[in-house]
C-alpha cells in the first residue's frame, strides 16, 4: 500500500522492523541480526509475516555504517548489499537508506517530553543545530540543522574520530589501547565492547587479572559497586563521552542541544546523570560559559531511529 512504509533500524547486534503510517509505527518486531545471513533474508522474513493488507510498497531503512552510493557495507556486521538490487528483490516501489544516526537525529523534533531525560541544567532558550551521539554496538553520531521551518539531517561517522584524552589516567588507557590498534577511535571505548576495553585497560594498568566480562557484566558490577575496576571503567566511559559530546557541540555549533541515544545508558540514567559526563561536556576552557548554555538530554525512547524514519518526508519519486 502506498501510504504504508516499511521502516527498519539495522544495528550491529539487533534489528527492529515496523510499519509506519502518518508519523507513527506499528507491527514492531525486534530480532538479533545473527539470526539471518543477510539483510534481504531479515526483511523478507518480516514482510512475509505481515497481513496482506499491511504489505507496504515503499521502505526507509537505516544502517550502522556510511551510506555512500549503491553498495552499502555495515561497519560492525558482515552484511553488504546493493540498494537497487534489494529494492527489486523485495518488489518495492521505493527504498531509501540512511545512516542510523541520521535517522536517530531526525527523531529529535518528534520526541515527547517524557522521552527527554535532562542531564545538567535546563536551557529553555536553546535554539539552533542539534547534535546526537549514542554508544551501542558502535558509536553513532549525527546532527540536525534548522533550515527555515524544517530540519536537515547531516550524517557522519563521528564515532571514528581519534579518541581524545583529558587526564593522565586517560593517557595511560589510550597508550594501552594503542598496543591493540594503530588508530584508537572514540568507538573503541564508547560502545559495548568499549566498556570491556576500558575494564581490561584498567586491569592492565593496575596489574589486576581481568575476568572474561561482557559489557553488561561491567555495567552491573559498576552500578552495584562490587568491582573497583568496573566502577572506574564506567566512570571513564561517562567522562570520555562528555568530552566527545562536547567536541561535537563545538564542531557543529549545537546551540540547540546534544542528545545521547543508544541502549547502554537507558538502564542507568540516574547513575549517568550523577557521573562526570556534564562536567566534562562543559570543560572546554574559554568556552565553558558557552557550553553551560547548551542542554544535554538522554533519549529514553528505545527505538528513536524508527521514529525518525516514520517522520521523514515521502520519497518524491513515488
Amino acid at each position: 500500500m502506498k501510504s504504508l512504509r516499511l521502516i527498519a533500524d539495522i544495528g550491529g547486534t539487533n534489528a527492529r522492523f515496523a510499519i509506519a503510517q502518518n508519523g507513527q509505527y506499528s507491527h514492531l518486531v525486534h530480532v538479533a541480526v545473527s539470526k539471518y545471513a543477510s539483510l534481504h533474508d531479515a526483511l523478507t522474513d518480516y514482510l512475509d509475516k505481515l497481513p496482506s493488507d499491511r504489505r507496504p510498497s515503499q521502505a526507509a531503512i537505516d544502517v550502522a555504517g556510511p551510506v555512500i552510493g549503491d553498495r552499502i557495507t555495515l561497519t560492525n556486521l558482515g552484511w553488504s548489499f546493493s540498494v537497487s538490487e534489494l529494492k527489486d528483490k523485495l518488489g518495492l516501489r521505493s527504498l531509501r537508506v540512511f545512516n542510523d544516526f541520521a535517522a536517530t537525529a531526525m527523531a529529535v523534533p518528534y520526541l515527547p517530553a517524557a522521552d527527554r531525560f535532562l542531564v545538567g541544567p535546563s536551557c529553555p532558550e536553546a535554539r539552533g543545530p542539534i547534535g546526537v551521539i549514542g554508544p551501542g554496538t558502535g558509536l553513532g553520531v549525527g546532527s540536525l540543522v534548522p533550515d527555515g521551518g524544517r530540519w536537515v539531517h547531516v550524517p557522519g561517522e563521528g564515532g571514528h574520530v581519534t579518541l581524545p584524552t583529558s587526564t593522565k589516567a586517560e593517557d595511560e588507557i589510550q597508550a594501552f589501547l594503542r598496543t591493540r590498534w594503530d588508530h584508537v577511535s572514540a568507538e573503541r571505548v564508547l560502545s559495548g565492547s568499549g566498556l570491556v576495553n576500558l575494564y581490561e585497560a584498567i586491569c592492565a594498568i593496575e596489574n589486576i587479572d581481568p575476568l572474561p566480562l561482557t559489557p553488561a557484566d561491567v555495567t552491573d558490577r559498576a552500578i552495584r559497586k562490587t568491582d573497583t575496576a568496573c566502577v572506574k571503567a564506567f566512570a571513564h566511559f561517562c567522562e570520555i563521552l562528555g568530552t566527545v559530546a562536547g567536541d561535537l557541540a563545538l564542531t557543529i555549533g549545537a546551540t540547540g542541544g546534544v542528545y545521547v541515544a543508544g541502549g547502554i545508558l537507558l538502564r542507568f540514567k540516574e547513575a549517568f546523570a550523577s557521573s562526570g559526563f556534564r562536567e566534562r561536556f562543559e570543560s572546554k576552557g574559554r568556552f565553558r560559559e558557552l557550553m553551560q548554555r547548551i542542554p544535554t538530554h538522554l533519549i529514553l525512547e528505545e527505538s528513536p531511529a524508527l521514529l525518525g524514519l516514520a517522520n521523514i518526508p515521502a520519497d518524491p519519486a513515488t
